[in-house]
C-alpha cells in the first residue's frame, strides 16, 4: 500500500497509481503544457479552460465550475466554512487536502518550483506563473469590466473591481 485512497474499480487505482505515484500523464494538451493521466480529464481541461465551458454554476454566487465536483467543494468550503484540513503549523484550513500540501510546502518549506525564464522570479503553482508571464512581461490584461474601461490581469481582480466600484460592496469595515 503506497497511500489511503481507494477506488471502485482497478481500472481507476491503475489511472492513479500510474498518475501520481509513477507521475505519468500521457494526455498532453496540445494549447498548453498541460498533461493528464485520463483522456476525460484532458476533455474536461479543454472544454473548461480553453473553450471556457463552465456549466456548473452556484445558486449563491457567480462562480461557475466545469465539473459537479468542483461546484459541491466550492458550496461546502466557501458557503458552509467547511475545511477539514488543517494546516498542523499554522491552523489555516483547507478544503482540499492538495491544497494544504501546496500551502505546506510553499509557506511553510518555502518551496516554489515555478520559475520564470525571463526574471527568475518563483511559484508555488504553475497557473501563477502563467499569469505572471503573460500580465508583468507580456502586457496582457485579459479581463475586462464591461461597465468602464477597466482591464485586469486576473479574474479575481476584475470581480473585486465590479463588486467594491459598481456594485458599492466594501465588506470590510473598520
Amino acid at each position: 500500500d503506497i497511500c489511503t485512497q481507494g477506488f471502485i474499480s482497478n481500472k481507476d487505482l491503475k489511472r492513479h497509481a500510474t498518475s501520481v505515484h509513477e507521475g505519468k500523464k500521457p494526455f498532453k494538451c496540445n494549447t498548453c503544457d498541460a498533461s493528464f493521466a485520463g483522456k476525460s480529464n484532458l476533455k474536461k481541461h479543454v472544454s473548461s479552460v480553453h473553450e471556457g465551458k463552465k456549466p456548473f454554476k452556484c445558486n449563491i454566487c457567480d462562480a461557475r465550475f466545469a465539473g459537479k465536483s468542483n461546484l459541491k467543494i466550492h458550496f461546502s468550503s466557501v458557503h458552509e466554512g467547511n475545511k477539514p484540513h488543517k494546516c498542523e503549523m499554522c491552523g489555516t484550513g483547507f478544503a482540499q487536502k492538495d491544497k494544504l500540501k501546496t500551502h505546506v510546502s510553499s509557506v511553510h518549506e518555502g518551496n516554489k518550483p515555478f520559475k520564470c525564464d525571463i526574471c527568475t522570479i518563483g511559484f508555488t503553482l504553475h497557473s501563477n506563473l502563467k499569469q505572471h508571464v503573460t500580465s508583468i512581461h507580456e502586457g496582457m490584461r485579459p479581463f475586462k469590466c464591461e461597465m468602464c474601461d477597466s482591464n485586469f490581469t486576473a479574474k479575481g481582480s476584475l470581480m473585486k473591481h465590479i463588486a467594491s466600484i459598481h456594485e458599492g460592496k466594501k465588506p470590510f469595515k473598520c
